[in-house]
């Protein structure tokens, strides 16, 4: 520790710290553009100018050690007139244009111009104009001559994003940020960039002239899509969500979240929500009201468990739905006598859990690894929030080894980090693979692998294995193919095995932000019910089936088939925020986004994170709470007895927490050899994941969609339209 003067105070802060990390420790505001606590040092702006004893000249607080026994004076005139002087060069060329300005309100140059500015500027030559760019539907660069040359932006891309996507070009007063080649700006972090930018160079194209940052309202939320559970600060004006933005938690999401969190708030005010109930007559929708809605689904749920049995009933549910939601829809189905409900829609092995699955370690320590193996992953687009983790590991050294197939990443710099052992093979060969890495972890551990691979290891898996069996800090992370394999079971059952051999955690990345949720409650069968692979498959007899929050078509393995088999139900019931399933469904029932309604996610990590409504529902929707408990009400069905999502949560796990010990990846089943061809995992695109990320303009609009789009089936509501 080194000891120095701050302001006449002592502080203590480690050896190699920057006077910056001082004042910070001591609570001493310092005025800085350039400086951002996540990014390298770069000392471009100067603004953070400190008067050093001793030192000849002001110095810049960021790029200067501490040393022991320094004397700074962050307030002395010396310092403040340094800090005045640059002020004036930095708002020589600047445009006085704050009153359009989207930053205006929250930008640092307006706050520090009135605390450091002066009242007129000396300088009467024209200014310089910096011609606007295009660099995509998320990012508006419509006015550069604001920008000051920080290179926040930059900084961000290449140790955050691992995409260099804006550099600097020219030299002094010529000096530009832009794209290279006129490129856009394709990164799926890239909406953080607008964060960073401390003046509006950078503002978002979707927000853009929308509102005033002081007519909003502020308000916690938590991210519905990927299972990181970032922390969102959703903004609301006129009970309408304006813009999301990151609410800082170091544990979870840092101070970044990624642009499918940020952006698909656009879907919740789009022309496709649904806000009346709605029924099929004579193959018309017709508007009703929730009373009719209600009893005709509760009229038809009891004549078809009468003529058929409760097991023709099945009820398939969405990952991204609330921990209540799930709770009450497994209670619901159960209580009318089925046992026909899942979640893994897009699963192709359906093997019984002896616990919760999970991440197997902390999202914060995928930062501190030193070795990491990813299986079956596209890791950057299917987390991004995890893969900035894990380049943050790889750029202080960590070795990462990856199994996949090329449709998932294309080639060793696909994920923007640098990768130490690839082995890029389809997705049939992945057990024949793993047991190879197992094998070579045993010729070294002296310990017979599970499964003895057809071929000897070659090199990439002596590789890997080698790679595994050094450092400390370890983990095998098994990504949304892994889990969707048609050798699920067996995968997981070498990684534990090399898990085991390596002293690595082993894990599941999960899909959703409630894939861990919908295990606690047990939205799966569990005693010999149709899993969702079944339900889906011709001659599932089902009569009845309720969807909650899903649509089969886009969110299972099934695909487009998924229509043809729902469509022979007797009754079909869809609970979507959207006008979804127009083509099977015979009830559409309005229910409430993340937005609109109170609710709890459970993370990769198995964090718990309750969350409240935001804005009132829109129209005539409803919590999908209230709808479960009202249905249930008039099924006569017991226990639904419900006032709050607190009430609900009280009845799920250890009193709305995961108990202790049920988080956990192991597996009594057996690694075997595939028997025959293996179907390639159903996975599901970055801006596909989900139903609102699948309605956000802008979203749809990005490089990764486009690219997605050639694939994914034909949207069956234009299709019918």
């Amino acid at each position: 520790m080194v000891e120095i003067e701050l302001d006449g105070k002592k502080v203590e802060v480690t050896e190699g710290s920057m006077v910056m990390h001082a004042a910070d420790k001591a609570g001493t505001y310092i005025p800085h553009f350039c400086y951002h606590k996540k990014l390298s040092i770069a000392a471009n702006c100067r603004m953070c100018l400190v008067d050093v004893e001793k030192a000849p000249k002001p110095m810049p607080a960021c790029a200067t050690p501490v040393t022991q026994g320094m004397i700074v004076r962050t307030k002395s005139e010396k310092a403040i007139k340094a800090q005045q002087s640059v002020m004036e060069f930095l708002l020589i060329n600047h445009p006085l244009d704050c009153p359009i300005c989207d930053q205006g309100g929250e930008c640092q140059l307006q706050d520090l111009a009135v605390g450091y500015g002066g009242s007129s500027s000396r300088y009467e030559e024209e200014k310089r104009v910096v011609f606007h760019k295009d660099v995509g539907p998320l990012i508006s660069m419509e006015e550069m001559s604001r920008c000051i040359h920080c290179t926040r932006c930059v900084r961000f891309g290449q140790e955050v994003a691992g995409v260099m996507e804006l550099g600097m070009t020219q030299r002094g007063e010529h000096s530009e940020i832009e794209t290279f080649l006129g490129d856009s700006v394709d990164s799926e972090l890239s909406g953080n960039m607008i964060d960073i930018c401390p003046v509006g160079a950078l503002t978002s194209k979707p927000f853009r002239y929308s509102a005033r940052t002081w007519e909003l309202s502020r308000r916690k939320s938590v991210s519905p899509h990927d299972s990181t559970g970032a922390n969102l600060i959703v903004q609301v004006k006129n009970n309408r969500v304006m813009r999301v933005v990151p609410l800082e938690n170091e544990d979870v999401n840092e101070c970044w979240i990624a642009d499918r969190d940020r952006f698909s708030y656009e879907a919740l005010n789009g022309p496709e929500r649904l806000t009346q109930p709605m029924l099929k007559q004579g193959g018309q929708w017709q508007q009703v009201d929730w009373q009719t809605a209600l009893e005709y689904v509760a009229n038809g749920l009891k004549q078809i468990k009468a003529d058929h049995g409760a097991q023709s009933i099945g009820t398939l549910v969405s990952p991204h739905s609330t921990l209540e939601e799930l709770q009450l829809a497994a209670m619901l189905t159960r209580e009318l006598g089925s046992d026909n409900i899942d979640y893994r829609l897009r699963n192709a092995e359906f093997t019984a859990f002896e616990g919760v699955r999970w991440l197997g370690t902390s999202i914060a320590s995928l930062t501190q690894l030193q070795r990491a193996f990813v299986i079956g992953s596209n890791l950057r687009k299917d987390h991004p929030l995890f893969a900035q983790r894990i380049r943050q590991a790889v750029r202080k050294g960590a070795a990462l080894s990856v199994l996949t197939s090329s449709n998932l990443m294309a080639d060793r710099e696909a994920w923007a980090m640098s990768v130490a052992q690839a082995s890029i093979v389809d997705a049939g060969q992945w057990v024949e693979v793993l047991a190879g890495i197992a094998a070579a972890v045993g010729q070294t551990t002296g310990q017979a692998a599970p499964l003895a691979p057809a071929n000897a290891p070659d090199a990439a898996a002596q590789a890997i294995a080698a790679s595994l069996l050094s450092g400390e800090r370890k983990a095998i992370l098994l990504g949304n193919a892994a889990a969707h394999h048609a050798q699920a079971s067996s995968l997981l059952a070498l990684a534990n095995w090399i898990g085991a051999q390596t002293g690595a955690t082993v894990g599941y990345l999960t899909e959703a932000a409630n894939t861990v949720g919908a295990q606690l409650v047990g939205a799966f069968p569990k005693n010999g019910g149709l899993d969702a692979g079944r339900m889906l498959a011709a001659g599932s007899g089902l009569k009845a089936v309720v969807l909650l929050n899903t649509e089969p078509v886009f969110d299972s393995a099934a695909g487009a088939a998924a229509a043809d088999v729902i469509g022979n139900a007797q009754m079909v019931v869809t609970l979507s925020p959207f006008k979804a399933n127009l083509e099977f469904s015979d009830v559409l029932l309005p229910i409430a986004p993340f937005t609109e309604t109170p609710g709890t996610f459970v993370n990769a990590e198995g964090r718990v994170q309750s969350f409240h409504a935001v804005v009132k529902p829109q129209g005539e929707t409803r919590p999908a709470w209230k709808v479960l408990r009202v249905l249930a009400n008039l099924l006569g069905l017991p226990g639904f007895a419900f006032e709050s999502t607190a009430e609900v949560l009280r009845t799920i796990g250890d009193n709305g927490a995961v108990p202790a010990d049920a988080l956990r990846n192991a597996t009594a089943a057996k690694a075997v050899a595939a028997s025959g061809a293996v179907p390639a995992p159903a996975v599901a695109s970055i801006y596909q994941l989900d139903s609102i990320v699948r309605r956000a303009p802008s979203l749809q609009l990005t490089a990764d969609a486009r690219n997605a789009m050639t694939a994914a089936p034909a949207r069956a509501e234009e299709a019918l339209a």
